[in-house]
């Protein structure tokens, strides 16, 4: 019999390593990573601890031996061949597999100018050592892309004492999924602690100690970090002809157009039932999500993925968490908390919640919106009125 291999051995890969024991594979399981050492989470690689950049392993060596999970550490998978269902790593080696996943997650856009090439990218542990080796308090830091990590790392480097430009070819920050009035408000907050914005702004070249703008704007620089998003790690299936559009074309089982092939995470283009749409979603949560599905999947099960997306954000006192499907169509829906926690919704046509956001201090909103992900998911009319009243508890609206 031969063994289910899992190609990437991030929050996804690893999840559904475990999930197709915890779910009855009697048989062989391997895990494969490029990167070396253990398996590790990404989202704490943007807050440095006292220690320096912090590395927290998904699991240890003693969980992998005791649930028969094979791990190869630093190992890269140099073509697959679906014909023979194998893959062929460095070195030579020729590995087969029964059913495989590819979880091989994202990798960070580069900047498209002369010099792009210098600016450091945001990643790996290694990126994030790179980046934080460079912290002296006083330097200068330029930020290419008010994304979620871009805005997390101005906060970063901005308590650390940098002084912080974040330049934006966008006309705001977090213009990618998070709503405008949410968005203002965390600008707000950069703002005052002294991070400066340059919106609507192209680069034209990165030179030595500068960026220099398209309008003719040198900003000087002794950091320059490109955060402008990522692009899905499709390699393996375009060279093995898979479809690929924006990420692996999965169906609904996470299943590429092989069926022997399973694709899941930062890499792979799902249908969403509730949107209509073809998503690709890229967090902790998702990576998560569809690696435990994809194990399921992998074992036969014909269930649809339909996990409710979810995300979380920490910028310096405060914490952002959204969930569901926010739409720049549909208007937002203020909910006052107290004077520092404030929540959004956004209803469809139909009064069915699409999205819900919050914005407070620390983990205050942590417990209004998993109250908001029960009622994503059990997709009953709401009234607006009673979303904007922070007299009538969420909890309530449950039992309606």
């Amino acid at each position: 019999m031969d063994p289910m291999v899992i190609v990437g051995a991030g929050e996804c890969g690893t999840r559904a390593a475990f999930a197709l024991r915890e779910n009855g594979w009697p048989g062989g399981i391997v895990l494969i990573g490029e990167e070396s050492g253990l398996p590790y989470e990404r989202p704490p690689l943007s807050k440095p601890g006292g220690a320096g950049v912090v590395r927290r392993d998904i699991c240890d060596a003693a969980a992998l031996v005791a649930h028969g999970i094979e791990f190869r550490a630093a190992t890269r998978v140099e073509s697959l061949d679906r014909t023979q269902r194998t893959l062929q790593l460095r070195g030579g080696e020729s590995l087969c597999y029964g059913r495989l996943l590819l979880a091989t997650g994202a990798r960070p856009r580069a900047l498209d100018c002369p010099g792009g090439e210098t600016a450091l990218p945001f990643r790996t542990h290694d990126d994030a050592r790179a980046l934080f080796g460079q912290i002296r308090t006083e330097a200068r830091a330029i930020l290419v892309g008010a994304g979620l990590i871009g805005m997390e790392l101005a906060a970063t480097l901005r308590q650390a004492g940098m002084a912080v430009t974040v330049v934006e070819a966008g006309e705001r920050a977090l213009g990618r999924g998070i709503p405008a009035a949410v968005a203002q408000r965390l600008q707000a907050c950069h703002e005052a602690r002294g991070v400066q914005f340059r919106f609507g702004a192209g680069i034209e070249r990165l030179e030595a100690g500068a960026v220099r703008l398209t309008d003719g704007t040198r900003l000087p620089a002794d950091v320059v970090l490109a955060a402008i998003g990522v692009l899905p790690d499709t390699r393996l299936a375009q060279q093995a002809g898979l479809a690929i559009d924006n990420g692996i074309v999965v169906d609904g089982r996470l299943c590429s157009s092989d069926p022997h092939i399973h694709a899941a995470g930062d890499c792979a283009r799902f249908p969403c039932r509730r949107t209509g749409e073809t998503l690709r979603l890229e967090s902790w949560q998702n990576a998560r999500d569809q690696g435990e599905h994809a194990a399921r999947a992998m074992l036969g099960s014909a269930d649809a993925f339909d996990a409710i997306p979810w995300f979380w954000s920490d910028q310096y006192q405060l914490g952002l968490q959204l969930a569901g499907w926010p739409s720049a169509q549909r208007p937002l829906l203020e909910r006052q908390v107290d004077a520092g926690t404030t929540l959004w919704f956004q209803l469809d046509e139909d009064g069915h919640l699409l999205s819900a956001c919050g914005l407070g201090p620390g983990n205050g909103v942590a417990r209004d919106i998993k109250l908001a992900r029960l009622l994503l998911e059990r997709a009953q009319p709401l009234s607006a009125a009673a979303l904007q009243d922070p007299a009538i508890p969420l909890k309530s609206l449950l039992r309606g």
